[in-house]
C-alpha cells in the first residue's frame, strides 16, 4: 500500500537527527536523506557525514517528512526504489516545496520511471547499486550548482568563454568548467542550440523533448528551464543566455 501523498510534506516532527559533522555548521551543506530502509539510510548518512556534510534524515512511513520544511536543505537524496511509493508523486511534492536539486535513488528494473522523475522535478538520479563514490560525485556536482547560483557575483567574460556547447560529448562548459546536465536538460539545450537566437515555442519544445503526440507539460518544461538557468546564467532571475520571449517562447543567447 502507498503511503499516502498529502501527508508526506505534513509530518517530519519527530525525527530530526543530525549526523556528526567536522568544521562549523554555518558553513556545511545540509542533505535531506529521505529513506525507509535503515541500513541504506545509515550508508547515506555515514557517506555524507565523511565529507562534513551534516544530513537530515527522515523515512516515509508514519507520514514523514514535516519539520524538513524549515530547514531549507541544500540537496535532497530521495530512495523511489521502494515498490509501495509513488515516487513520481513524491517527487513533485518535494519539487512544489523547495528549489534545492533532487537526486532520486532508482531501483533496477525501474529505469522507466526515470523520465518521468525527471519531468516531475527530479534533477539527477542513480540506479541501485550504485557505488558511495558515485554518490558522492554527484553530491559534488549539484551542491556546487548550489554554490555557483549563490554567488552574489561572478566576473563578466566574453560569451564565448563562458558558454561552450560540445554537441559531440553532449557537455556543456560554463566558464572553464564542465557542467553537469542531466539527460532531459541536454535535449532542451541542443533543442534551442540548434537554431541559436531563434526563439521556440512551449509546444516546439515539448516535442522536441518528450515527441510528438504527448500529453502537454508546460509544468514541467518550466521547471527544466528554471533548473538550466541555475546551471548557465550568472544570475539566473535575471537571464543573459536563456531568455523568455513574449507569449512563452525560449530562446538562447550565446553571443
Amino acid at each position: 500500500m502507498r503511503t499516502p501523498l498529502p501527508s508526506l510534506v505534513q509530518a517530519m516532527a519527530n525525527q530530526v537527527p543530525f549526523s556528526k559533522v567536522r568544521g562549523s555548521p554555518a558553513v556545511q551543506a545540509l542533505v535531506l536523506v529521505v529513506e525507509d530502509e535503515p541500513q541504506m539510510r545509515r550508508m547515506l548518512v555515514s557517506a555524507l557525514a565523511s565529507f562534513g556534510y551534516r544530513s537530515l534524515h527522515v523515512g516515509l512511513k508514519g507520514g514523514p517528512l514535516t519539520r524538513a520544511v524549515g530547514h531549507e536543505p541544500d540537496l535532497v537524496v530521495v530512495d523511489v526504489s521502494h515498490p509501495d511509493v509513488d515516487g513520481v508523486g513524491l517527487t513533485t511534492r518535494l519539487r512544489g516545496w523547495t528549489s534545492a536539486p533532487i537526486l532520486a535513488l532508482l531501483g533496477q528494473g525501474r529505469e522507466r520511471e526515470r523520465n518521468e522523475l525527471l519531468d516531475a522535478g527530479a534533477s539527477d538520479y542513480l540506479v541501485k547499486p550504485f557505488a558511495t563514490s558515485d554518490l558522492l560525485g554527484r553530491v559534488r556536482v549539484w551542491l556546487r550548482q548550489v554554490t555557483h547560483a549563490r554567488s552574489p557575483h561572478v566576473p563578466t567574460q566574453t560569451p564565448a568563454q563562458r558558454l561552450v556547447i560540445d554537441r559531440e560529448r553532449r557537455a556543456l562548459v560554463v566558464e572553464g568548467r564542465e557542467v553537469h546536465l542531466t539527460p532531459l536538460e541536454c535535449k532542451l539545450l541542443l533543442a534551442l542550440a540548434r537554431s541559436p537566437g531563434r526563439a521556440m515555442t512551449d509546444s516546439q519544445l515539448q516535442e522536441e523533448l518528450w515527441g510528438p503526440g504527448e500529453a502537454p507539460r508546460a509544468q514541467y518544461l518550466r521547471a527544466q528551464v528554471r533548473q538550466l538557468r541555475q546551471k548557465i546564467e550568472a544570475d539566473p532571475s535575471h537571464p543573459r543566455h536563456l531568455l523568455t520571449e513574449p507569449g512563452g517562447a525560449y530562446r538562447l543567447k550565446l553571443g
